[in-house]
Parts: C-alpha cells; structure tokens; sequence
C-alpha cells in the first residue's frame, strides 16, 4: 500500500503528479447485452496491466470512468490489449450510443478528507 493510500477510500490511489489520467465519458444504450460482465472483467483485466495507478466509476446519465496510468506508454499498451479491443469492438457495436476519450498529464493534485 501506498504511503498516502487509505484502503476505505473512494478515490483511486495515486502518486505525487506528474502522473496521466484516461477520461472515458459515455451514453449507453439500452439493455445490457452483456456489458456489466465485460465492464467487470475489463476491471479485473486493467488491474494486472503495468502503470495502472488506479481507477474511478460513476453512472447517471452518462457514465464517466477515469483511469489513472504512470506514463503514456502503459495507456497505449492497455490500448492495445487483444481482450480490451473486443471490448472495444463491443462497445462501438452494441453497448454506446456515443463515448469520448480524453487523455490528460495531471500535473497537480489538491486533497482534502475530513477526519
């Protein structure tokens, strides 16, 4: 565990920046088609991949998911994961009405938790 990393904490742990956040923002479509196993094992799949720092989730309208990696080499290896492009696929195929990926260097990091 990391030094700063509370285990009870909603938030992904991450490093003093500089550090690359992965923002995926969704529509769904209806049904679920089998997205909430793929969701989870993509989940299960990020997890094991080298330079994920970690991961945080919402859905309401639209999902957001941000993904939070070392440096731009372990995103573009995710990227490429042979399981992770059939999600992909899937995705384009069935599962999203639109989506939008944004990378981004966060380079600066404000925390607060009240105690």
């Amino acid at each position: 565990m990391k030094e700063d990393e509370n285990p009870s904490s909603p938030f992904a742990p991450t490093p003093k920046p500089p550090y690359y956040a992965v923002i995926f923002t969704s529509v769904r479509n209806e049904g679920d088609q089998g997205y909430a196993q793929m969701a989870a094992r993509m989940v299960e799949l990020a997890e094991k991949q080298e330079g994920l720092l970690g991961v945080e989730s919402a859905r309401e309208e639209i999902g957001i998911t941000v993904s939070y990696w070392r440096d731009r080499e372990s995103i573009e290896r995710w990227k490429a994961d042979a399981e992770h492009r059939i999600a992909q696929k899937y995705g384009k195929e069935k599962w999203y009405a639109a989506y939008r990926i944004r990378i981004a260097k966060v380079e600066e990091e404000k925390r607060f938790e009240k105690k």
